[in-house]
């Protein structure tokens, strides 16, 4: 007999380190992610950031400066969640860098 070793693909949970934590933004991580919605359609999230930043001056900044659309969604679990059209993860990073509101090491980039 041959012995293949076989991996069997699983779901993928975006969320799933996110869980994790004890509270919101802790371990001082900024978690941007992507979701898939239907077709080409994508969203996406940025949850982690702390408290004393204004959430809505950080949208209406991210929104001009990339051409999209976002809102600010609150969640139990998580806190406020930014949420922007389409594929912005590398973009909101380096904004998020040179805005000075977190560190590069303390960003997480999660998806495909």
């Amino acid at each position: 007999m041959v012995d293949i070793d076989v991996q069997i693909p699983t779901t993928f949970d975006p969320f799933a380190d996110a869980k994790d934590t004890d509270a919101p933004g802790a371990k001082g991580y900024v978690h941007i992610r992507i979701q898939q919605r239907n077709g080409k359609k994508s969203l996406t999230t940025v949850q982690g950031l702390k408290k004393q930043f204004s959430y809505e001056k950080i949208l209406k900044d991210l929104k001009k400066e990339f051409c999209c659309n976002g809102n600010v969604v609150q969640d139990k679990e998580l806190g406020k969640i930014i949420q922007l059209q389409g594929d912005q993860r590398k973009n909101v990073s380096h904004f998020l860098v040179q805005a000075g509101i977190v560190k590069k090491d303390q960003i997480k980039i999660h998806g495909f």
